[in-house]
């Protein structure tokens, strides 16, 4: 059993990691009481330690044998005296309704990432949007709590919403990584093939045609996503809306130049994100 302070040492390493490579998250994350955002900031230290894996420059053998060292860390997490895993062990006995197996979904997601996959239907790439997205939203649900037994579904809609945003703003950077996550029927639809060497830029006009459906898709996914935030108290609706908004305010971004992530990675100003927190504070969540 770890010390108070090893376990003060734990959180503060957690929240170390999310504050410097979760910016987006991290602006909801602050506005909890402590002890959730200490747990939400574990949640996300363990998460971003799975996607690095995933987006790592190992080889793909390497990468697949510590993803599965990492989904047998989540099933054995006591005795561990890694700071994350002291935390998350701490945080599993703190929320008991927190779905630590979920990792495991994140985990099925970042496999799929590393072995190449791709997406035939728009079904197929829901299903892998639940795994790496959807789960962070259950996860972080059992850090806010909620009696509404829909929040959970409606939990994972909303990770679902702001997977879709990220890929449309990373299309680029994908496309240069050899990872094509549009639906093949969607490319298809709208004449675009991202696996040619010259990339998307090669048919702007259809590809702007195609952003401009996946935003529509994105917006109905945020639709349903935002009616999580009266299920959860105060505090955790305005880390929610405030994450979430952020998300939004980027797609609509994208919405306005959709072929702006051709030319690089869409992002918003910290002025822009902060408004969007403190918009989250008053309920002025949209």
């Amino acid at each position: 059993m770890p010390t108070g302070e090893e376990l003060e040492r734990a959180y503060r390493e957690c929240e170390r990691i999310t504050w410097s490579q979760a910016r987006n998250f991290a602006y909801g994350i602050r506005l909890l009481p402590p002890v959730k955002r200490h747990g939400l900031a574990t949640i996300y230290a363990f998460a971003r330690r799975i996607d690095d894996i995933g987006d790592g420059d190992l080889p793909a053998e390497t990468k697949l044998y510590q993803l599965e060292q990492a989904r047998h860390s989540v099933g054995s997490l006591a005795g561990s005296d890694d700071p994350v895993l002291i935390a998350l062990a701490d945080t599993a006995e703190r929320f008991p309704q927190v779905p630590i197996e979920a990792f495991g979904e994140l985990i099925d997601g970042c496999v799929a990432d590393v072995r190449g996959t791709s997406y035939q239907t728009f079904e197929d790439l829901l299903h892998y949007c639940r795994c790496v997205a959807g789960s962070i939203g259950r996860l972080s649900l059992g850090i806010f709590g909620s009696a509404d037994p829909e929040a959970p579904v409606i939990a994972d809609s909303l990770g679902v919403a702001l997977q879709l945003t990220n890929i449309l703003r990373d299309i680029r950077e994908d496309h240069a990584n050899g990872r094509v996550y549009l639906p093949a029927e969607d490319l298809k639809k709208f004449d675009c093939d991202l696996t040619r060497a010259e990339g998307p830029g090669a048919h702007e006009p259809q590809f702007g045609k195609l952003v401009e459906y996946e935003v529509e898709r994105a917006r109905d996914w945020y639709a349903t996503g935002w009616r999580l935030l009266p299920m959860l108290d105060w505090r955790s609706a305005a880390c929610t809306g405030a994450m979430a908004g952020i998300y939004r305010r980027l797609l609509e971004r994208i919405a306005a130049d959709p072929t702006a992530v051709l030319r690089g990675r869409v992002s918003l100003p910290a002025s822009q994100k902060a408004a969007v927190a403190v918009r989250a504070l008053t309920r002025r969540i949209r």
